[in-house]
């Protein structure tokens, strides 16, 4: 297993919005601050569960500022640079580098179904671009394409600052490749929490993770004990966890950890159309599931 650079528990934080649909750049200053007081190691802002398809550009700028301003340097903070045309993907990874974030991540791209020759291209022109890591991001259920084991591999072997790979494919023979064939020094993290105990068993390092935003301090205690040996710990974490980890995409992500936050106490606004609020019986089935959990009083 590979020593982890920024951690083993990052969060792909929300994006909170006001009532009026706008940024909530306190709300989400806080929010970081609380991820970090309950185990979050580092932040990942404006991915897929921060609304990145419907945040713009400018307002992206403001959100990494406001994070960067509330962490104050006391974790790393990285912000989802890429989009689906490599040229808007550099030029925005540019101008994102020079608010002194710590590291960029940059999705599949999506829609326009490149071959694996061009996300070589993609992913090699976005880490010439910057001068920070860069962490690639394959999620075939919504990039439709997959990022194959011997692309990421060749991206790694020939980009000193292509560092790590998120891996929510659920491929667990990919991401084993993966893992096998990497450099030394190069991570393979989870990008859904319910794989995170096997891939971690295959030697991934940690989590980008949105159950940590109402279960850091539990994930915090199931990675630290898989990555001593513990395996009995970590395992019992994670079977009291996997509900939890089941009911936050029983709709499209981020609805159900919004709607999560809310429940704790800690409300940061609905999503974003097309996205929706959470209905009153997934509300009801959430609410359930975290009281069993011991989530909720």
């Amino acid at each position: 297993m590979a020593e982890p650079r920024f951690g083993r528990l990052l969060t792909a934080m929300v994006t909170p919005f006001t009532p009026e649909g706008e940024l909530d750049l306190p709300r989400a200053q806080e929010l970081a601050l609380r991820l970090l007081d309950q185990g979050t190691e580092a932040l990942v802002v404006c991915g897929t569960t921060g609304e990145s398809p419907t945040v713009f550009y400018d307002d992206k700028l403001r959100l990494f500022e406001a994070v960067l301003e509330a962490v104050n340097g006391a974790a790393p903070v990285i912000a989802n640079a890429g989009d689906n045309c490599t040229d808007d993907s550099v030029e925005f990874a540019q101008q994102v580098v020079k608010l002194g974030v710590d590291a960029v991540m940059a999705v599949v791209p999506y829609y326009n179904k490149p071959p694996q020759e061009g996300l070589y291209r993609h992913f090699g022109a976005i880490a010439n671009a910057v001068d920070v890591p860069v962490i690639m991001y394959n999620i075939p259920g919504r990039s439709v394409i997959n990022l194959e084991a011997a692309t990421a591999l060749r991206l790694a072997a020939d980009f000193e600052n292509i560092v790590a790979v998120k891996e929510a494919s659920s491929n667990l023979t990919q991401i084993a490749s993966i893992i096998d064939g990497s450099p030394v020094g190069f991570e393979v993290l989870s990008g859904n929490d319910e794989d995170t105990l096997p891939m971690m068993g295959l030697g991934a390092t940690g989590v980008i993770s949105v159950a940590s935003h109402v279960a850091g301090p539990q994930l915090s205690e199931m990675l630290t004990a898989q990555a001593l040996g513990d395996h009995t710990r970590a395992l019992k974490i994670h079977l009291e966890l996997m509900p939890l980890f089941k009911a936050l995409f029983m709709t499209a992500n981020p609805i159900m950890v919004k709607k999560a936050l809310e429940l704790v106490g800690f409300a940061v606004g609905d999503c974003r159309l097309p996205l929706i609020p959470a209905t009153d019986a997934q509300t009801a089935e959430l609410s359930r599931i975290m009281q069993h959990s011991g989530l909720l009083a």
